[in-house]
């Protein structure tokens, strides 16, 4: 079983640049998207087989998360159930027969760490959320979640130390989660290799490879002898991050 997630930065924008076709030739049962900029009625894509889901944000052209899926869910669920957090479109969860699928869309902390104190009310109350599905069902969980968890995760870790994704919070916050019951599925698989799915816009920065590895399938530990591959597919673009893939057996 096949899993893809991809924060498209703008689906619409996308689109304009082959999304359709990287979503064919991916062929993913499950494929999850993040940073979708639009709201209902914005833009009609349908793909044969799939069914899809969508959260919007309240505030037009601003975060959003889809769902595009082979398989028919028994529920799905927009948001975490918390007020504070449930108007910016950042999570949807799949109740399938035997695990969860949640796609994520981060809160950034932004420049000068301004949404910092709100970012780790978030992470809080997420990880409570996954916490209590776990419980029910083993979880998979994908996205852009913010933040380069080590050092080998992004190419300048000296210098981006305590900016936004790469703060000594967040990251505790990222080892929390791992620490409740969960794995990161391609640092599980590949402890040592230096990837990165996101780079900025500015000074050439893909070109470079000058990134930051902060989209993750992040699954349940009970899933490991279920997973069969992690891959990042930088090699594809048409947006400033690109896919991660999961593999199940």
């Amino acid at each position: 079983m096949k899993f893809i997630s991809w924060n498209v930065n703008g689906l619409r924008a996308c689109e304009g640049k082959g999304f359709s076709d990287i979503f064919r030739e991916l062929d993913a049962d499950f494929f999850c998207l993040q940073e979708t900029k639009m709201q209902a009625g914005q833009i009609d894509l349908q793909f044969d087989g799939y069914e899809s889901y969508w959260n919007y944000a309240e505030k037009k052209g601003y975060s959003g998360t889809a769902i595009f899926t082979k398989h028919k869910p028994l529920s799905v669920t927009y948001g975490i159930g918390i007020d504070e957090h449930d108007h910016e479109g950042r999570v949807i969860t799949l109740e399938m027969d035997d695990f969860y699928l949640v796609t994520c869309y981060t809160p950034n902390s932004q420049d000068g760490l301004k949404r910092l104190d709100y970012r780790m009310t978030w992470e809080d109350d997420f990880r409570s959320y996954l916490m209590a599905l776990d419980q029910k069902k083993p979880v998979i969980l994908c996205g852009d979640l913010n933040v380069a968890h080590e050092e080998i995760d992004l190419k300048n870790p000296k210098t981006n130390r305590m900016n936004a994704g790469f703060t000594d919070q967040e990251r505790e916050k990222f080892t929390t989660l791992l620490e409740s019951g969960f794995t990161d599925s391609f640092r599980y698989k590949y402890p040592e290799q230096i990837t990165y799915s996101w780079w900025s816009y500015r000074f050439q920065a893909r070109q470079k490879n000058a990134g930051w590895r902060i989209d993750y399938f992040v699954i349940s530990n009970r899933l490991r002898e279920r997973m069969d591959n992690a891959k990042i597919h930088t090699e594809i673009l048409g947006s400033d991050h690109c896919p991660v893939e999961l593999t199940l057996v």
